[in-house]
């Protein structure tokens, strides 16, 4: 009874998601709607202008909306319509260096409608960027400026942008949130006594990560690592979780914050390594001078592009089933009819739900390979003898 129930729940919790989603789709363009109702009633030929201008406008805001699931931003918005200037949510702090400290309110930019003056200087938020400008809010380009604006890079000076955005929020709360839940595990092990509540969730995740993640792949110094194999993994995993759901989540979607995970499984693979490891990049055991000369670069290139493949892989994954997922719930609108609007929407359920699994398969691969580095790095390589083939990994 009680997996049922969660099955129950899971399954309505996706289908909130993704109504919610939908209907922020539909009321964005309600609008839309409307002024092609209002044409329809005049010819058929303006009906058909209007239509086409529709479709396109409808298009651009379904893409609209998917960058703005997908980017990072100054501000928390739970609903946005763009012709009526309504926004639901609240702005985060602004924290730029330029000469001095300033912090303010992105309130102050309405969105990048308006400039923002601090201490006589004026700042404009522009394509989610804070440059800097003049009291008009004017955004400058080079000399082989275009029509298409959007496409070329402002020339405007830009402040070291040290703000708390979405992104930042979402990692700070879930941060806090682990402390808390961990914290409180830690206690009931203290004790002795059984896990409560939420903890009897963990202790099974727990014990996964350390039987079947750090001991076979790290060996019996597992314990030195197991604190930052149980953060990454539990980080990544809510992180992910939060993806989907409608706040506009995405930050193992966003390149930055994969690349300095990522950067932290090198730094500790590196510095924890032994003599051996570096001897079998350097100068491989078992293998003829020669080729140890042309395998030396090899191996020291296959120290970078192992981060690089934990950045790419988990950045990668993440984005395309956020962009799926949106990209089917925008053709429901698109579309607009009681045939394909069923169709995207079991479509997205059926995505959604996979997506539940790809958010805990992408910790534990990212979990899983941080450790298998750090296991190859302090391996005790003693035992090989100069004859052995050593494979290259």
């Amino acid at each position: 009874m009680q997996k049922e129930t969660v099955a129950k729940f899971l399954l309505a919790c996706l289908f909130m998601f993704v109504s919610i989603n939908a209907q922020a789709f539909s009321d964005q363009e309600e609008g839309h709607a409307q002024d092609a109702h209002e044409q329809e009633v005049h010819t058929q030929e303006a009906h058909a202008e209007s239509g086409g201008d529709a479709k396109v406008n409808t298009r651009e805001e379904v893409q609209e909306y998917i960058d703005h699931h997908l980017k990072d931003s100054h501000y928390v918005t739970f609903y946005s319509d763009a012709e009526e200037g309504t926004h639901a949510g609240f702005p985060l702090p602004v924290i730029l260096w330029d000469n001095g400290l300033k912090i303010f309110s992105a309130g102050k930019f309405h969105h990048g409608e308006d400039v923002a003056e601090v201490d006589g200087n004026y700042y404009r938020l522009y394509h989610s960027k804070i440059y800097k400008t003049n009291a008009e809010g004017e955004i400058f380009y080079g000399d082989e400026h275009h029509a298409n604006a959007e496409h070329q890079f402002p020339t405007n000076e830009r402040p070291l942008d040290l703000s708390l955005t979405k992104n930042v929020i979402t990692m700070i709360l879930v941060a806090v949130l682990m402390f808390f839940l961990f914290s409180s595990l830690a206690k009931s092990y203290r004790k002795n006594s059984i896990p409560r509540k939420f903890g009897r969730v963990l202790e099974p995740l727990i014990i996964y990560v350390r039987d079947d993640i750090a001991k076979p792949n790290i060996g019996p110094n597992y314990r030195k690592y197991s604190s930052f194999l149980l953060t990454v993994f539990f980080f990544i995993w809510i992180l992910n979780l939060l993806g989907m759901t409608p706040l506009g989540v995405n930050v193992t979607g966003n390149i930055a914050v994969t690349f300095a995970l990522a950067m932290v499984t090198f730094f500790i693979v590196q510095f924890s390594a032994n003599k051996g490891y570096w001897k079998h990049i350097f100068w491989m055991p078992g293998v003829p001078w020669p080729m140890k000369i042309v395998l030396a670069p090899i191996e020291v290139l296959g120290m970078f592009t192992k981060p690089f493949a934990l950045m790419i892989r988990l950045f990668a994954n993440m984005t395309a089933g956020h962009v799926v997922v949106m990209t089917l719930l925008g053709l429901i609108v698109v579309f607009q009819n009681w045939i394909a609007g069923p169709a995207f929407f079991g479509f997205t359920i059926f995505i959604s739900v996979i997506e539940l699994l790809v958010a805990f398969l992408q910790a534990y691969i990212f979990t899983l390979l941080s450790a298998l580095y750090i296991g190859m790095a302090i391996e005790d390589h003693g035992e090989h003898h100069e004859d052995e083939d050593i494979p290259i990994i």
